[in-house]
């Protein structure tokens, strides 16, 4: 959407410009401006340096290494083209270097900012202090997060689906478009547009990354009781049955161990709330078809009805046995649904295991 002039006679349009087209540069006139004027990228941000390079490797340099006023370290990355480049992955990297900061270094940092030969960290300790609200350093609260700000004169798709992306992972990281005109008279104007998140949508943003927050937090709990669920089936299986003796607690749903066949799979497969042991054959309908002509025989020697599934849209199919009882069961409970899960396992490999190695 263009920018208008509003005269007498009716509104006319700014012509659009780039940066480059004036002659105008990152560091020496895009960068210099903004610093000195912050807060047109973002309301409640301190300056504590320009091309920062605390780290070996020098020639990686950070264009404005910001402090907000939740104590949020924020790496601001400048480009006066028209796409950005690949500017979010520099932005990761530089965010990942500079997350360690303390508040000493952030205080030494500003102050050799101000004046690279005589640092007066009194002053700058007491401007941060002042900036944050603090009486004093409060070590174990600076930093909580590193927060990025991506502006250049415009974004691609790649770089906007990237950073909206990240955004769902709860990375804060947004972009800020930097748009020039210019008039009649030769002078630039610089419209300064916040992209992601929009300013009428970021408390909407909020509220659904809080509830995206709430929902990997439970998501990684489950995982990890799922994992003590797992090692705590398997210690007690191996002196039971060596089919997942040498089985490490898995990730995922599942834990496969062998029946003498490729492509054949015993498995324990935990839910939340059940549990089933299983035969798994991967890409052989046949060998399933010919395992049900003997279901009877089978289904007598395991000592109850089993699940055969035909897996819809592969050539793969399971045998299976459902048990109460999954992951997130009481914990006294667990040793009763492991045992179950042991003792079903032991039976359906005793089941279907000389079935299994007769067929061609």
């Amino acid at each position: 959407m263009p920018i208008f002039e509003a005269r007498i006679e009716g509104l006319r349009p700014v012509t659009a410009t780039s940066f480059e087209a004036e002659g105008w540069q990152e560091r020496a006139d895009i960068q210099r401006l903004l610093k000195e004027r912050i807060a047109c990228l973002e309301e409640g941000l301190m300056v504590l340096t320009d091309e920062f390079s605390g780290w070996l490797d020098s020639s990686r340099r950070i264009d404005l290494l910001c402090l907000d006023t939740e104590a949020n370290l924020v790496v601001i990355e400048l480009k006066r083209n028209q796409d950005g480049g690949h500017m979010e992955l520099q932005a990761l990297r530089y965010a990942a270097m500079v997350s360690a900061m303390t508040f000493d270094q952030a205080v030494e940092t500003l102050a050799r900012y101000r004046n690279k030969t005589e640092a007066d960290t009194a002053t700058a300790k007491a401007d941060i202090l002042n900036f944050l609200g603090w009486s004093d350093s409060e070590e174990e609260n600076f930093a909580p997060a590193t927060r990025i700000i991506l502006a250049a004169a415009d974004f691609g798709k790649e770089l906007t689906t990237t950073v909206l992306w990240l955004r769902n992972l709860g990375l804060n990281i947004g972009c800020v478009r930097l748009k020039p005109y210019k008039l009649e008279d030769g002078r630039l104007l610089v419209d300064i547009q916040p992209l992601i998140p929009l300013p009428e949508a970021s408390e909407f943003q909020t509220k659904i990354g809080a509830k995206q927050a709430a929902e990997r937090e439970e998501r990684v709990g489950q995982s990890n009781v799922r994992a003590q669920f797992w090692d705590a089936l398997l210690k007690r299986a191996r002196p039971r049955s060596p089919i997942h003796a040498n089985v490490s607690p898995p990730s995922n749903n599942w834990v496969r161990g062998g029946i003498g066949r490729a492509g054949f799979d015993l498995n324990y497969y935990a839910r939340k709330h059940d549990s089933k042991v299983e035969l798994w054959m991967r890409d052989d309908k046949p060998a399933f078809q010919q395992l049900k002509l003997h279901k009877q025989a089978i289904e007598e020697k395991f000592g109850a009805e089993l699940e055969w599934h035909d897996v819809p849209e592969t050539q793969s199919c399971r045998i299976s046995y459902i048990l109460n009882g999954g992951f997130l069961s009481a914990r006294e409970d667990w040793p009763r649904i492991h045992d179950d899960l042991i003792d079903g396992m032991i039976r359906l490999n005793a089941a279907l295991r000389p079935h299994v190695a007769q067929l061609g």
